[in-house]
């Protein structure tokens, strides 16, 4: 029975070869496990952005309802009549929504949805296969 081809290679090889590819090999996957830490951080850091974004949204237009809530106070109490019955209503909608943006925004932000989690599982994987090849 004959063996495959890679085996006989391998026996060929001294053990000085066999350490400087298994170190070539470590090598290779400690820059591949950096550059996809690299890429799920850059990721990361623009949906930390768009978070932001969406947190500064809900929060000017916070500010804008309060304006117009007080606006239609002041409305109602110095004229007594329907007009603030609009501002009043429109303050409404702009706050709910603003407070849905800053919602949205701080969801973004919880910790679980800024872990690395493809890195941390590459990373298990890698050490897996590591044992294996070790015992």
């Amino acid at each position: 029975m004959s063996m495959p081809l890679d085996s006989r290679m391998a026996e060929n090889r001294s053990v000085g070869e066999l350490l400087r590819d298994l170190a070539n090999d470590i090598t290779r996957l400690i820059r591949n496990e950096l550059a996809l830490a690299r890429s799920e951080a850059t990721d990361k850091m623009q949906q930390t952005m768009t978070a932001l974004v969406s947190i500064v949204g809900g929060a000017l237009l916070g500010l804008a309802a309060l304006i117009i809530l007080l606006q239609a106070v002041v409305q109602g109490l110095s004229n007594h009549m329907p007009d603030w019955l609009a501002s009043v209503i429109t303050g409404g909608v702009v706050a709910i929504i603003g407070g849905i943006m800053v919602y949205g925004g701080q969801k973004a932000l919880s910790a679980g949805n800024l872990a690395p989690d493809r890195t941390a599982a590459n990373l298990r994987k890698d050490m897996n296969l590591v044992k294996e090849h070790a015992s």
